[in-house]
């Protein structure tokens, strides 16, 4: 029994569907708007790159890279934009999910919120169902801080804020981290004035500084205003305004905006299942516990997706369903390596890493080694006419194995492949020098990253070897 009907469940029906399995998924969710599919199609990555993409280009419009071009942008039809996001997402959802659902002649869905009456029996709307083996697929969904008039405060999250169909004049987003960064630049490219307030000393700190200090820098460029160090303590609306009160640098200050966007963290959907009647545990931040095979503490449930906690990526999700419905069914023993796995930040420019940060490393004992490498060496970025980034390898000094990687720069989050097979079979940075790359791309820093450890790349010719 699957519990959930997001990236997870899914996979994990796929898999066990072509495994013969007879496999009911329990769908109801309790994230807000995440109809079937979850929140990667209905209200997460999909609809937010979408509306992230047509910000892009107004914004290519707005900034005339191109001076032999007559460009010419009246005010966006915002409405009109969203309309298209939801027919693009209804159109996705019947492809992608209620198709493929029908298609699986060993899966019953059932459209109810499921609950534990004990490890092996689960309420579903009126019914009890009784599996051997259980998969808790719930996910996640928005976390709000406990600040006062919180309760009272009207705000969005990213599920409200893709829907809205009307731009407000400005916009306070609490968070500075990918989510925050997100939809920050998506409003300021429609021309709303934004204002970050991020409560650790940068933006997202868990990043390389390279990639976090430029980015800001970048993202400071465009208009918008970030502030750090800012610790949220209230709420208010007044007159169709709303204020946030924050410490800032040890000092109290308020910042005033038509809307207020939260993007300060995820709560695992644990609420509703009863999970004390199966026994299951549960962190301290509320996910439930899993090991490498994504077991939890009790024999036959096991847990996939964001329901387990960081990091929450969708094809992470997808990897894990199938996982651990390998490992039930084959008993294959399989692992997660979370290393190995890359994510992404859909600014523009894109942020993309993959591996271990230089800290990380050091902090493991290893003596690394890191070549940080301007984007405006690549010459593809003086092609395109834009050179705003870095490109960051961490390696092992001794052996010249690669650890880490990390990119700032335009299609970042494609690019980044290349280093997530450099880091997963343990190749060298002269594996990567002695491997022929198509010029002119992009794609080539990683290339000259590596040749950076070695040489000057700014006095190379363009087909240096």
């Amino acid at each position: 029994m699957i519990l959930g009907q997001g990236s997870a469940a899914f996979s994990a029906a796929i898999k066990a569907n072509s495994l013969g399995v007879k496999t009911a998924m329990v769908g109801n969710n309790a994230t807000k708007g995440a109809l079937l599919g979850g929140t990667c199609i209905n209200v997460g990555c999909v609809p937010s790159k979408r509306l992230i993409t047509v910000g892009s280009f107004a914004r290519e419009m707005a900034q005339r890279r191109f001076k032999g071009l007559n460009y010419t942008l009246g005010k966006p039809d915002y409405a009109r934009i969203v309309e298209e996001k939801t027919i693009l997402i209804d159109s996705l959802r019947e492809e992608k999910y209620e198709n493929v659902l029908e298609a699986l002649e060993n899966v019953t869905y059932i459209n109810k919120t499921a609950s534990f009456i004990d490890k092996e029996t689960i309420k579903a709307g009126k019914s009890e169902l009784k599996a051997k083996n259980v998969l808790i697929a719930t996910g996640a969904q928005a976390s709000m801080p406990k600040i006062e008039g919180i309760e009272k405060a009207e705000y969005l999250t990213n599920e409200e804020a893709l829907s809205i169909k009307e731009l407000p004049e400005s916009l306070l987003v609490v968070g500075g981290r990918a989510l925050g960064l997100e939809f920050a630049q998506m409003f300021s490219n429609f021309g709303v004035k934004v204002t970050i307030l991020q409560r650790s000393k940068s933006i997202i700190p868990n990043w390389e500084p390279e990639i976090s200090e430029n980015l800001a820098s970048y993202l400071e460029g465009d208009g918008i205003k970030i502030v750090t160090d800012a610790t949220p303590i209230s709420i208010a609306s007044r007159k169709g305004r709303k204020t946030i009160t924050a410490q800032v640098n040890g000092a109290e200050a308020s910042f005033e905006a038509e809307e207020v966007l939260f993007a300060t963290g995820r709560k695992a959907n644990t609420g509703n299942l009863n999970l004390g009647n199966a026994g299951v545990q549960i962190s301290e931040k509320g996910f439930i516990k899993v090991d490498k095979k994504l077991k939890t503490n009790i024999d036959g449930i096991y847990a996939a997706g964001d329901v387990t906690g960081e990091p929450m990526l969708e094809t992470l999700a997808a990897k894990e369903g199938n996982v651990a419905t390998v490992n039930i069914f084959k008993r294959a023993g399989k692992e997660i390596n979370l290393n190995e796995v890359p994510s992404a930040i859909f600014t523009y420019p894109e942020a993309a890493m993959v591996g271990l940060t230089e800290e990380q490393v050091v902090k493991n004992g290893i003596r690394c080694a890191c070549s940080p490498l301007e984007l405006k060496l690549v010459p593809k970025s003086r092609l395109i006419g834009d050179e705003r980034g870095v490109i960051k390898i961490v390696i092992d000094n001794k052996t010249r194995k690669i650890l880490g990687v990390h990119m700032l720069a335009p299609h970042a989050a494609d690019m980044i492949h290349e280093g997530v097979l450099a880091v997963k079979f343990g190749l060298t940075i002269d594996d990567i020098i002695d491997t022929v790359h198509v010029f002119p791309t992009l794609s080539e820093g990683f290339k000259l990253s590596a040749q950076a450890f070695y040489e000057d790349v700014s006095k190379l010719s363009c087909c240096t070897a």
